[in-house]
């Protein structure tokens, strides 16, 4: 038997913790959340993305390859006047626009 009294204790005041739900969950339930999600995942090649940190921050770019083992993306800068590819982790870029991939 749970004692809820003593679980609203603990958790009162923590980030991001809103309350308790009633009842029990299987672990399967809620595997997904438990596991990160790669920074990578979501971006494809040929996707337009804003980078967000770095010394390129504001500037926007078109993927050219992604390295999902590392986590990194490499992409082509618009306003580049020479066409130099740059390597970021998948956590500097938003994506603005997938490629339509007919």
């Amino acid at each position: 038997m749970l004692n809820t009294k003593a679980i609203e204790s603990l958790i009162r005041g923590m980030e991001y913790v809103r309350g308790i739900i009633e009842g029990e969950a299987s672990l399967e339930e809620i595997e997904h959340f438990l596991e990160p999600a790669a920074a990578v995942s979501g971006i494809g090649e040929g996707d337009i993305v804003e980078i967000i940190a770095g010394p390129f921050k504001g500037e926007k770019a078109r993927v050219q390859r992604i390295d999902e083992a590392r986590e990194e993306i490499t992409v082509e800068l618009f306003e580049a006047m020479v066409s130099i590819p740059v390597t970021l982790k998948g956590d500097q870029v938003r994506v603005l626009e997938k490629e339509s991939r007919e």
